[in-house]
Order: C-alpha cells, then sequence, then structure tokens
C-alpha cells in the first residue's frame, strides 16, 4: 500500500474525530436539529465505507478488527471465486463444476427467457433434476476478475497533458482506450481501466468472461421475493433471494475451476466476522459538501419525482395487461419501484441535519490537512471553493436542460414530432446533402418509421401526463413554452387538450402530416412539433453549457481525488465503480421501530407472516410451500443480517467467514442502510443475506433437489 509521510497524522485526527461528539447515527439520527448541537457531530471512521478493492486490501485492519491474516493467495481465491453477472448483479463459482450462485431477483430475466410454451417458472420455480434440463439463457455472461495492473502513471500522465479542461479530458479517454485494447489484445481477456479516488489511481482490470451459462435452480418468484414492496429493503425478512446458474466450457461441458467457494451447512453464528464478495455499483462518499448539496436539492428531487410517476404508470399497466405482457411489466414495476425506494432513502439521508453534518465534519478535516502543509495548499487548497462555484452555476441551467432536452423517458408522442421534424429538415436538403436514410432508395422506408412499429398508446398517454408534471416543475405554469404545450391548462386536463389538437396521435394522421411536405410539418400548429422546434437550438446551447461545466468539474474531482490519495492513502476505500470490492462486518441485529430485530430469522417466521396476513399477496405462499413436509425443520435460519457494507450491485455477493466458505448470499439493505449512497454508518446499516442452512434446507427438503445439495455440500456434481 502507498502512504504519505503526512497519513499517521492525517489518520490521528480522523481517529479522533470519530470518538468525539455525536458520532453515533441512531441516536444522532433520533433528534432533531435543535436537540443536537450541529458543532458536536463529528464524522465517523468509517463513513467512506467498508467497499475495499484488491488491489490494496486493508490486511492489517483485518488482522486488528478480527485477528484474522489472510495471505496473498486467501485474497486470490476469494478474488477469482467471485463474479460479476451480467451488466448488473455479483455472483460466485460455488463448486469445482461451474455451479454459480446469485439472487433469485437478478435472475428474473433469465427465468423468463428460457420459459417455453405453457412453462410458468415464475409461478412454479425451475428445477434441472438432471444435467440435460439446465437449460442455456440466451446472451447471459458472468466475467471473472482475473488481471490487475495499476495504470495510474500512464492515466494521470495523459490526463496532465492536455491544456484545457476538454482537452485533459479526451487524453483521459484516448489513453483508457489505448490501454484496454492493447491489454486485450495481449491477453484475449475483456478490459477496462478503473478510476479510483476520482483519479487519485487508476487500474487495468482483465476478465475472463463466460458466455454459456444455464440456468439450473430458481424458486418461485413469491419465494425470491416474499412480502414484495412492502418487505423490499426491510427487516426481518422471509425471501428465499437465490438461485443456481452453471458456466459451461467451449466444449459445452460443465466448466472445470479450482476457484470456487466450499458450502458451510451450519452458516455463522452471532458474533462472527464475515464477508462480502462483490461488485457495489456506485456511490458518492467521496463528493464535497456541494455536489451532495446539488444532489439534494436538484437531481434527486428530480429523479423521485420520476420514479413515483413510472412506478404508477407501471402499475397502472401490470392491472389492465394481458397475462401474456403480464411478467415482463411485473418485472419493469420492480425495478422502477426498487429504485424508488432506494432513492427515497438516499434523499431522507440527505436531509438529515446530523447525517449531512457528518459530511461536513469530514470535509473540514479533509481541507485542513491539505491547507496545514504548504506544498498540498498550493496545489490543491481552493479546490473545494471551485467545486462549489461550478455547482452554483449548474444549478441555473439544470432545469432548462433537463426540459429543453427532454430526457427522462418522454412520451412517444414527443418522439413522433421529432421524427417529423428530422424527416422536414432532410427534405429541405438537396438529395446529394441528405442522410443515407433519406436517399430516394431509402426515402419510404424511413418515412414509414416515422411513426414507431411499437407505438404503445397506453403507454404514451400515460407518460404524457407524467412529462407535463415534470416540465411543469421545471419550467413553471407560467412559461409560454408550457402554455403553448398546455394550452394553459394543468393535470390530465393538459393532456387531453393536446392529444384533442394534435397531429401526430396516429399513423395516419402523421402519414398524413409528412404527405403534406416540409413547410406545411414547420408551420404546423401541433403542440408536440412546436415544442419540438422551439427547444431544439435553445437545448443545444443548455447542454453545451452543461458539458463545459462537467468537463471543468472532472478536472477539480481528478485532482481532488489525487489529494484524497496523498491524504488517506488506501487507509480508506474508493468510492464503488460496480468492480469487485470485499467489504466486511459481523453478524449482529439492531435496535429498530423501538424493538430488536434479531440476527437470523427462521421459517417458523415465513409461515407466521404467511398466516398473520391471511395468506393474501404479497405474503402468499407457492402451492408446494403452503403445507411444508415432516422432514422440512422450520427452525433451520432463513435470513439473516451483518453490519458489512453493500450497496446497489451487490445483490447475489456471497457472504463469506474466515474459511473462504460460504455462509450466506446477500441480497438487499435495510432501510436503515439506504443513505449508504453518500454515507456509511455501522449502528443500524446492515446487509440482509439469505442463510446458508436455510438454502440447503429448502433445496433438499421441500424441492427434493437432492443433486443440486449433494454438490454444494461436496463441491462437485454427484452421478
Amino acid at each position: 500500500m502507498q502512504k504519505r509521510l503526512f497519513i499517521s497524522f492525517l489518520a490521528s485526527l480522523v481517529f479522533w474525530a470519530a470518538f468525539q461528539g455525536c458520532t453515533t447515527t441512531d441516536k444522532c439520527s433520533l433528534q432533531s436539529s435543535s436537540a443536537v448541537k450541529l458543532d458536536t457531530v463529528k464524522s465517523g471512521r468509517f463513513d467512506t465505507g467498508k467497499m475495499w478493492t484488491f488491489d490494496f486490501p486493508p490486511k492489517e485492519y483485518f488482522k486488528q478488527e478480527y485477528n484474522f491474516a489472510p495471505n496473498d493467495e486467501w485474497f486470490e481465491h476469494t478474488r477469482k471465486a467471485a463474479l460479476r453477472f451480467a451488466t448488473y448483479c455479483s455472483a460466485s463459482f460455488v463448486s469445482g463444476d461451474g455451479l454459480i450462485m446469485t439472487n433469485h431477483h437478478c435472475a428474473r430475466e433469465s427465468v423468463t427467457e428460457i420459459e417455453k410454451d405453457s412453462e410458468d417458472f415464475h409461478e412454479n420455480g425451475f428445477t434441472s433434476m438432471t444435467i440435460e434440463e439446465e437449460r442455456k439463457v440466451p446472451g447471459l455472461f458472468v466475467d471473472q476478475l482475473v488481471l490487475m495492473k495499476d495504470v495510474t502513471p500512464e492515466m494521470q500522465g495523459a490526463f496532465d497533458q492536455g491544456k484545457t479542461d476538454d482537452e485533459k479530458i479526451k487524453n483521459r479517454d484516448s489513453k483508457k482506450q489505448e490501454l484496454e485494447d492493447k491489454y486485450k489484445t495481449e491477453t484475449g481477456l475483456q478490459c477496462s481501466v478503473i478510476n479510483f479516488y476520482n483519479g487519485g489511481k487508476y487500474s487495468l482490470y482483465g476478465y475472463k468472461r463466460y458466455s454459456d451459462i444455464r440456468l439450473v435452480f430458481a424458486p418461485e418468484t413469491q419465494m425470491g421475493f416474499f412480502g414484495g414492496d412492502p418487505d423490499n429493503f426491510t427487516y426481518p425478512r422471509y425471501a428465499l433471494d437465490c438461485s443456481f446458474f452453471r458456466a459451461y466450457d467451449e466444449n459445452e461441458k460443465p466448466l472445470k475451476t479450482d476457484n470456487f467457494y466450499h458450502w458451510s451447512e451450519n452458516g455463522a453464528a452471532e458474533g462472527d466476522a464475515i464477508f462480502v464478495v462483490g461488485n457495489p455499483g456506485r456511490t458518492n462518499r467521496l463528493w464535497t459538501v456541494s455536489q451532495l448539496e446539488y444532489a439534494r436539492d436538484i437531481s434527486y428531487p428530480l429523479t423521485m419525482m420520476y420514479l413515483d410517476g413510472m412506478v404508477q404508470i407501471y402499475s397502472e399497466l401490470v392491472a389492465e395487461s394481458i397475462p401474456e405482457k403480464k411478467a415482463a411489466l411485473e418485472d419493469k414495476l420492480f425495478s422502477m419501484a426498487n429504485s424508488q425506494k432506494a432513492y427515497k432513502g438516499i434523499l431522507n439521508g440527505l436531509r438529515d441535519e446530523v447525517l449531512f453534518q457528518k459530511k461536513r465534519d469530514f470535509e473540514k478535516t479533509f481541507k485542513n490537512a491539505v491547507q496545514s502543509k504548504p506544498e498540498l495548499n498550493k496545489t490543491y487548497g481552493d479546490l473545494w471553493d471551485k467545486i462549489a462555484s461550478l455547482r452554483a452555476e449548474m444549478r441555473k441551467v439544470t432545469y432548462q436542460n433537463a426540459a429543453y432536452n427532454f430526457s427522462r423517458n418522454p412520451s412517444q408522442y414527443f418522439t413522433i414530432a421529432k421524427n417529423l421534424i428530422e424527416y422536414a429538415a432532410q427534405m429541405k436538403m438537396p438529395v446529394d446533402k441528405r442522410d443515407s436514410r433519406y436517399s430516394d432508395e431509402n426515402i419510404e422506408k424511413t418515412k414509414a418509421a416515422i411513426f414507431p412499429a411499437n407505438f404503445d398508446e397506453s403507454m404514451a398517454k400515460k407518460s404524457l401526463n407524467l412529462n407535463f408534471l415534470m416540465l411543469t416543475y421545471m419550467l413553471g405554469a407560467d412559461n409560454q413554452l408550457i402554455k403553448n404545450l398546455t394550452g394553459g391548462k394543468s393535470g390530465k386536463d393538459a393532456a387531453a387538450y393536446t392529444l384533442s389538437i394534435s397531429q401526430v396521435t396516429t399513423k395516419e394522421k402523421a402519414m398524413a402530416l409528412a404527405e403534406k411536405g416540409p413547410d406545411a410539418i414547420f408551420s404546423s400548429n401541433d403542440p408536440f412539433i412546436g415544442y419540438a422546434l422551439m427547444t431544439k437550438e435553445r437545448g443545444k446551447e443548455f447542454s453545451e453549457q452543461m458539458k463545459n461545466l462537467s468537463d471543468k468539474e472532472a478536472d477539480l474531482s481528478q485532482q481532488l481525488g489525487r489529494a484524497i490519495f496523498e491524504v488517506y492513502g488506501t487507509n480508506i476505500p474508493p468510492d464503488a465503480t460496480f468492480t469487485l470490492r470485499i467489504a466486511d462486518g459481523v453478524v449482529k441485529g439492531y435496535d429498530y421501530n423501538g424493538t430488536t430485530a434479531p440476527a437470523f430469522t427462521t421459517f417458523y417466521g415465513l409461515y407466521d407472516r404467511y398466516n398473520s396476513f391471511g395468506k393474501k399477496f404479497p405474503f402468499n405462499l407457492p402451492k408446494r410451500w403452503q403445507t411444508a413436509p415432516p422432514e422440512f425443520d422450520l427452525r433451520t435460519p432463513m435470513d439473516f443480517v451483518s453490519t458489512a457494507d453493500i450497496i446497489g450491485g451487490n445483490s447475489g455477493s456471497p457472504i463469506i467467514n474466515k474459511n473462504a466458505e460460504v455462509i450466506g448470499l446477500a441480497f438487499d439493505g435495510n432501510i436503515e442502510s439506504l443513505p449508504g449512497q453518500f454515507i456509511f454508518t455501522t449502528e443500524s446499516n446492515r446487509t440482509v443475506g439469505v442463510h446458508s442452512a436455510g438454502i440447503i434446507e429448502a433445496i433438499r427438503n421441500m424441492y427434493k433437489f437432492n443433486r443440486l445439495s449433494e454438490e454444494l455440500k461436496t463441491g462437485h456434481i454427484q452421478n
């Protein structure tokens, strides 16, 4: 690990701050700002989290905290047994024959993909009783991190050679592509340059990709998501959120691998040290206070408005849908509802004065460390003020940029209007100057595509209501653009008015307008076409303005990242980047809502919840689960919690013990963990996982899938 001469000085400041004033989030957050003296609130030792990279794992910290000193071989084995599941989840090898474990909610799309006519694996689950029955999932892949190389000098050198903000970014991106291409050619791996500490460090990661992935087992969706949205991001939990796949080699045989996690049937006991190995998505824990204030005041409220609207839309579509479309719509609804709850938790955390004060104190401590050293102060001392100034400028144009460029799920009516405008503009040009799509041989095909073949009238109308709500929020009801678009009306009356006079609401109308030619389109009184024309050029200006501000901030963020690394070295982890991390913690319950959450739940609790809610959705059970067989042990731990640090992207991460044995499978965080996007706390923040004993008990005695339970137990396929 690289360290600087004054790290020990900074570390002592940070550790001192962690034990002064109001540092216990549970106690602080229960009090209003009037009851808490905010100037006594200090940053905590682990506010920036415990998502350690495998490039520089915290060996000394593990030794001090857990009396555990893993060697390089342990870290290499642990790293190579872990996987990145497609582009959205984590996973791991759990047998020497390529068996892969991840969450059921990560497998939902795959379950839908492999269904044939008359099959319903969401309702009934999927069990491949023989290896021949394992089904290949089209397009699915997993990535294994097998190469790590420090490329910081190359990346920082390229960046520094730029003379302008734009040039620096282009140089950085060009060097990134160059390195990725070079190592891909040399190794045959999928290569990516990873940015740590906002550019304080860079690593080249090489992934071995496995593309023949077959489903082995998935429980019924109701078991994988028992409790539905009400229980999402809560604890105690009773979800069997697991699934198993298998990687096959180029000869279509089960993959042979030495790097896999052995299974612990008993799991962990309360107080045991555990480790979560996975790919956390994105965190902003190293952002400045001004960046967090912008997120709190501008970007996250806008995101919440969008997500609230989309959840309502998909809820209505699911209720209206025919059976053939219901599963796909429910997948989208789950995704939106999951994001809605997550962003709400993040925004609430940003609005918590005590949590925010901890961020202010961290920044103050960090600035003091930089500004107390003349050399560092000269290079980095004014970065915070410069970033704050840029964010102030962004506040002035963010809403206009979003409204004029319409980036959040525009109704298809706006898309049709833009297609007509592009058609008109192209047809005004000489034939030899037009885009190839508008050549004589392609023009009819292009014209036919003005009105999309996949037009969904119900979705278009519902989206339009949300669009008008957001546009009015961003620009104001008195804005002339809004008045022209809505006729001065509001709510559903606005959408009804606009649709009543529009010429893009049906294919016949849109084609008739196109046939009249470019001048008719440009002079049309259609409100959608009018909005698109009036915002086109100004939209480009706003977009360019935001890009310039973002480019300047990228330069400053890179410098800030170097300052972070200069001061802290690897004593704090970098922000998450959907790359492999190892997070530590202990199995531990917590106090909540005036009571105590146990470290473990059992199958007894599952049946209590099922009966307590009258066996009604989302607390109903699949048919096979409604009466447990005599051999099924209800005392078995089902789910459990630990103090490990996870976030979105960690879904499907294995939870292992010191022996690198699977003791669980991470699938969620609790409500208290949601502010983890910008700050980590250990008091109530919990990782929720499926217990290894519960997984085996369900597979063996509920699903009677002995082939899988024996493979997990022995680490190899049993014939």
